[in-house]
């Protein structure tokens, strides 16, 4: 029995010998030589992921261990300790998940280990009774002001020339990838959990609901912030596929740490990005989730009144018509590009039958089909026209019809998409084909972009090929059944 117990034992002295050493290691910035400093939190960096990971018996990272690495991620002043702390940030999160769903008797169920380290802070401050009688600032923690203050520091420019400045920006942005991958970690598994139950507290608990419901965060203001993010110099270079720009051994041997910075700055802002296009997704699922429960009449006081962040997003985009292209260039969600794009559409369009609080959801919302028959005549495109202008209908129309091949293209699973089309692909190619002529009809001098004439030989080769598919099964193959 003894012996059995001897590896618990040796991991619970291990913790405690780091727990000892974690607050000399923050707290001696003003007494070690910076080099010493920058040894002991990378030691210290590797004693929690050799006994929390690497073990052959790991433990449970405790509340000061997840607190120290998180300290040595803002404020590290060197790129490898926050690469290293944001990563090992990340592994335990993987490891240790504080919200997952479990097998209950057949049903899924939500578990939340409430006792679990965040990086957040709400209400009254109140932080994880774990830390004991000796109760430290939390001021490091993000409550969702700071939030908000962290977005405001990535909008601003950052000064290239100076790498302290660099690693800053790095740092500034590796804390909002981590923060966005916390809110998604606790908000997958919620609506997983909530699409079986309908149970909308599910939702209204997540870190994301408290963090966005917060009177300490000026909704409005944060998405403008985000917006300003995605409409920077660098939406063009927002990819998936940022692997791939990661400098190799090589590269980084023969060029000075300044330029690998700079590098590395660049590499750190896509990734940004991306994290940046994934909280927009989440909210607006929320706000989705949020809206019918609401129908259903399974909302209370308790949900405070918060506009939508699709509306915030139309109106900016409304009101300030050059963020367009930049913006649907970036946001690539193709499900929700083409939910924006509807909505703008439906300002100009007419709406339907205002939906009330418990209605019986019956009114069809605004399809892509719906769209293109507003163009399908002269008479009818010149009453569109007329309002958003020939430039911006064929922009939305094109990135809308974009959103529609990729949704072909990935045969996705989600029935979502197909449903905002309205129609077959062969139809919506024949509509976006004519919608432009009859534009052009009412604005002969209108000029297309490379990007509309691209979508425009699309859709004629779809159609043709589309056609004669249809013409050959029509028609049979002879010569087959003999």
């Amino acid at each position: 029995m003894a012996a059995s117990h001897a590896p618990a034992s040796v991991a619970a002295a291990t913790d405690g010998v780091i727990e000892e050493n974690v607050m000399a290691i923050l707290d001696s910035s003003g007494i070690k030589d910076s080099r010493d400093l920058h040894d002991d939190r990378a030691a210290f960096l590797e004693a929690v992921r050799s006994t929390c990971l690497a073990s052959d018996n790991p433990s449970v990272p405790s509340w000061r261990m997840y607190d120290g690495v998180f300290q040595i991620l803002q404020n590290s002043s060197s790129l490898e300790l926050a690469v290293a702390s944001f990563h090992l940030l990340t592994e335990l999160g993987k490891q240790y998940p504080r919200t997952y769903v479990a097998d209950s008797g057949g049903h899924q169920s939500l578990v939340v280990v409430k006792e679990s380290w965040v990086p957040f802070l709400f209400g009254n401050g109140a932080v994880s009774s774990e830390i004991g009688g000796n109760v430290r600032s939390s001021d490091h923690l993000f409550d969702p002001s700071r939030f908000s203050l962290l977005i405001e520091a990535i909008v601003e420019p950052t000064n290239g020339t100076d790498d302290n400045n660099g690693i800053k920006a790095i740092e500034n942005m590796m804390l909002f990838q981590y923060l966005v991958n916390t809110l998604e970690a606790d908000f997958v598994p919620r609506q997983i959990a909530t699409k079986e139950s309908l149970d909308w507290v599910i939702f209204r608990e997540s870190l994301l609901s408290m963090l966005l419901g917060s009177r300490k965060l000026v909704f409005k203001s944060f998405v403008k912030n985000c917006m300003c993010i995605l409409l920077n110099q660098y939406y063009h270079e927002a990819k998936d596929d940022y692997e791939d720009i990661i400098p190799s051994e090589r590269e980084t041997e023969s060029t000075s740490y300044h330029n690998f910075s700079l590098n590395y700055l660049s590499f750190e802002l896509k990734k940004t990005l991306i994290s940046l296009r994934k909280l927009f997704v989440m909210v607006m699922k929320l706000d989705l989730t949020r809206k019918e429960a609401d129908t259903l009449g399974l909302t209370s006081r308790a949900d405070r009144f918060r506009n939508s962040i699709m509306d915030i997003i139309l109106d900016e985009l409304t009101y300030n018509s050059s963020y367009l292209s930049p913006f649907l260039l970036a946001f690539v969600e193709r499900k929700w590009k083409l939910e924006i794009i509807l909505q703008y559409f439906s300002k100009y369009c007419g709406k339907g039958a205002v939906r009330t609080r418990r209605s019986d959801n019956s009114q069809e919302d605004l399809k892509l089909e719906n769209v293109l028959n507003f163009f399908v005549t002269a008479t009818s495109a010149k009453a569109i026209v007329r309002k958003m202008s020939a430039e911006i209908a064929q922009l939305l129309l094109t990135h809308a019809y974009q959103a529609c091949l990729s949704a072909e293209d990935a045969n996705s699973n989600s029935a979502d998409t197909p449903e905002k089309v309205g129609a077959t692909l062969q139809e919506i190619s024949s509509n976006f084909i004519a919608a432009f002529q009859n534009i052009r009809k009412v604005s002969p001098d209108i000029q297309i972009s490379p990007f509309e004439k691209e979508a425009l030989f699309t859709a004629a080769t779809l159609v043709r090929k589309l056609k004669s598919k249809e013409r050959f099964k029509q028609e049979g193959t002879p010569g087959l059944a003999a």
